[in-house]
């Protein structure tokens, strides 16, 4: 297995990790691990909330994208003069 060393770590970072691995009864290794996990999506047991927050994820219709791409189409030029 690949081990990795992370330099810089903070006073209360440092802080925080201690008392939590210290509340689990486990090392701060595996609180690591454990919290590099569920930020990456790989913590299976974690529930996937993402359902509850769809009315905030700027959900578009295809004419909502139409529109926007057409509003943008200019942005999308290059004017080699201007590169120069």
């Amino acid at each position: 297995m690949k081990s990795i060393t992370i330099h810089g770590i903070d006073k209360e970072t440092d802080k925080l990790l201690k008392q939590r691995a210290k509340m689990a009864g486990t090392s701060v290794n595996k609180v690591v691990k454990q919290i590099l996990a569920k930020a990456l999506g790989l913590d299976k047991d974690s529930p996937d909330h993402k359902e509850e927050f769809m009315d905030l994820l700027g959900v578009w219709t295809e004419q909502d994208e139409r529109q926007f791409f057409e509003a943008i189409k200019e942005l999308e030029v290059i004017h080699p003069e201007e590169w120069k």
